[in-house]
């Protein structure tokens, strides 16, 4: 039996999406969607392409807000925010891309630095002791100095988490952070994330990685046509003779990657 979560221990959930709706050109994207997390959860969606999974994540973040529905952080409503307070909102919610998000011009360090100069108004000096503690966190010590043209793609992800929780956040959304990298560089990512978990880190992550997420996991999010049609853990939904679309899903993944 894994950890008690903080609401069987009778905390608040940190992070509440209730019956999140968007439409876009005409096209249902997302259809009354609801999940939670509790502090220290990782949770894992998968499905399809053109499910609603990174849509979702961006609505949670407010880097698109709902049609309707609303997101609680702590207990706290995005929808009745304020505009400044939605900025502070989305402070404390890392969100990490499938491409990287890093700016060309910038070494790493200034990479990990810029927002919190910018943003948390952290002295030069301060901001950069901290864009090294992260770096260091993630693996790159060593690379501080170097702009993005010259890391692999996993060293470029990696530095993007790393600006993410120089940031402080209270959750972490990851929007597929393997897809883009050849499969060589895909295991350091993962041993990361998977240590972030462990570290304590509270996770809503998209990815394709299923061998990976099943043993970091409580529950897998099924989504398709805008919509979580299956949720459970990986023992229940991936048990041979389930007959879930988890199952199905996820065999067809396993044929494609070359897995067992």
């Amino acid at each position: 039996m894994g950890p008690v979560t903080a609401a069987e221990a009778g905390a608040p959930r940190l992070l509440e999406a209730n019956g999140i709706t968007k439409s876009a050109g005409g096209k249902l994207l997302l259809d009354n969607v609801s999940l939670t997390l509790d502090r220290g959860e990782l949770k894992v969606l998968i499905g399809p392409s053109g499910g609603g999974k990174s849509t979702l994540l961006q609505c949670i973040h407010f880097l698109t807000p709902p049609d309707s529905g609303d997101v609680l952080l702590d207990g706290e409503s995005a929808r009745e925010m304020s505009r400044r307070n939605i900025c502070l909102f989305r402070r404390e919610i890392g969100m990490i891309f499938q491409d990287f998000n890093l700016f060309d011009h910038l070494n790493a360090r200034d990479n990990v630095a810029v927002a919190l100069r910018r943003v948390k108004g952290i002295p030069k000096l301060a901001a950069y002791e901290r864009a090294a503690m992260e770096l260091a966190r993630v693996g790159l010590s060593d690379k501080g100095s170097l702009y993005p043209a010259q890391l692999s793609g996993g060293q470029k992800q990696r530095v993007s988490i790393a600006r993410a929780l120089a940031m402080d956040p209270k959750v972490m959304l990851l929007d597929e952070p393997t897809s883009a990298l050849d499969p060589e560089l895909i295991g350091e990512v993962l041993k990361v994330i998977q240590d972030l978990h462990l570290g304590g880190m509270t996770m809503l992550m998209v990815t394709h990685q299923v061998g990976f997420a099943r043993h970091l996991t409580r529950e897998f999010l099924f989504m398709e046509g805008g919509r979580i049609t299956e949720r459970g853990s990986p023992e229940e939904l991936l048990r041979e003779g389930s007959g879930t679309r988890t199952a199905d899903f996820c065999a067809k993944l396993s044929e494609i990657q070359g897995g067992p």
